[in-house]
């Protein structure tokens, strides 16, 4: 059976509409001058406290500026001030970007995880969905902890166990907490479509 010119290209921009549609972002940025009182709070908060106006995903949440911060307020503590320290935390949040495939999280923190001493290694291996070699032991355990997490919703005795052992009670509370957190702005960013710059790293989708 042939199949017309006109209807293979009718065809083409379906398809070219039915992407760009995909790939916009549902919450636009809201400039600054048009911020509703509630909102022009919160950013005033977000500036206190991170010492730059808001940016990446509390963008999308500024929606809800007083979710936006409290979200805000959580990640002052799991980023920066957690019990696992700022290295074994960026290990959390590259394997939370890459299991729920969110390339901004992994375009912000990629760098920010070999700065902190992560090996590339190790994060090209995360990226592709591979468990990493030469990881040091606090890396295995924070990794292993995570991956259960995300990918069978619990953590299992001996991992669990290896975790409280290294880490302490508050510990496993802190690393299930940046896990969590880290997925909570992977969700808002995944239903939003917030954009990723176009030289951003785009995580493989799974499965392929």
């Amino acid at each position: 059976m042939q199949i017309s010119f006109s209807a293979l290209l009718f065809s083409a921009v379906i398809a070219s509409v039915a992407t760009s549609a995909s790939s916009q972002n549902r919450l636009p940025v809201i400039p600054p001058e048009n911020y509703t009182a509630e909102q022009q709070q919160a950013a005033e908060e977000f500036l206190a406290a991170r010492k730059v106006a808001v940016f990446g995903p509390f963008q999308a949440l500024m929606y809800s500026p007083q979710v936006m911060n409290e979200a805000r307020a959580m990640g002052d503590y799991l980023r920066f001030n957690s019990a696992i320290g700022n290295k074994l935390s960026e290990v959390v949040i590259l394997v939370t970007a890459r299991e729920w495939s969110q390339d901004y999280e992994w375009y912000l923190h990629g760098p920010i995880a070999l700065k902190a001493g992560i090996r590339k290694e190790v994060a090209d291996a995360i990226a592709d969905g591979r468990r990493p070699e030469g990881m040091t032991d606090d890396e295995q355990i924070v990794y292993d902890f995570s991956i259960e997490l995300h990918r069978y919703k619990r953590v299992s005795d001996q991992t669990y166990d290896r975790a409280e052992k290294r880490f302490g009670k508050k510990g496993v509370v802190d690393l299930t907490g940046i896990n969590g957190y880290y997925t909570f702005l992977a969700m808002e960013m995944n239903m939003a479509r917030y954009q990723a710059p176009l030289d951003a790293k785009k995580l493989q989708r799974f499965p392929e």
